[in-house]
């Protein structure tokens, strides 16, 4: 049986305990041997780390030692999968720069705070939006850094309501990646788990995981 990690914690208004709840079930359901975590010394456990499928960490912003560091990081390169979602995992750890460079991005602006704004799949063949349509989202916008090298299959576009010098800046959402031998899932969508009642957003995810866990 493939075995999944979540990792919840950091700040709470980002509800990652309600997150974790929203998608526990569906890993169970797929047959994944899940557990939950609410420490990062989890990360510390080389061969438990080794030994898994999906890493789904959901910790915005906080602390984070060099060690437990590695131990993520380690397991990500060694092949494991990691997805995850909006400051769950795009903005946390905010010092800790191989982090970011395994996420492919980072928070860092939601212009207007909670905001009517279009999610458009860019990539409709790709499995993970296969058959999705351009959908709305009344919730955080993320305004992020993103590396070059993602591929995006979702974006939003900037109408410049909130900061002017950004209208019609077009923004990945979506992406895959990988870092070394692991497969990188993102979705900046997810501010709150009720953002999950999306039926997109909420598939989105839930192919994104499939797709990363080895």
């Amino acid at each position: 049986m493939r075995k999944a990690l979540m990792v919840w914690g950091g700040w709470e208004g980002h509800e990652p305990k309600q997150c974790v709840d929203v998608f526990e079930p569906f890993l169970r359901e797929q047959g994944f041997d899940v557990r939950v975590e609410n420490t990062l010394d989890v990360y510390l456990d080389k061969d438990y780390m080794q030994s898994l499928s999906l890493i789904v960490p959901v910790w915005t912003m906080g602390e984070i030692s060099s060690e437990q560091l590695e131990g993520l990081l380690s397991a990500v390169r060694s092949g494991v999968g990691i997805a995850g979602w909006h400051g769950g995992m795009g903005d946390s750890f905010r010092t800790q720069t191989e982090y970011q460079f395994m996420v492919g991005g980072q928070w860092v602006a939601h212009p207007g705070g909670i905001v009517e704004y279009t999610v458009n799949i860019v990539k409709p063949d790709d499995p993970i939006v296969a058959g999705l349509s351009d959908f709305q989202m009344c919730s955080e916008q993320y305004y992020m850094h993103v590396d070059p090298s993602n591929e995006v299959l979702a974006t939003t576009t900037f109408s410049g309501e909130h900061a002017y010098w950004i209208e019609g800046c077009v923004m990945p959402v979506v992406w895959k990646r990988r870092y070394g031998e692991g497969r990188v899932f993102y979705s900046s969508v997810g501010h709150v788990a009720a953002d999950f009642d999306v039926p997109e957003a909420r598939t989105i995810v839930q192919r994104g995981m499939l797709w990363a866990a080895r």
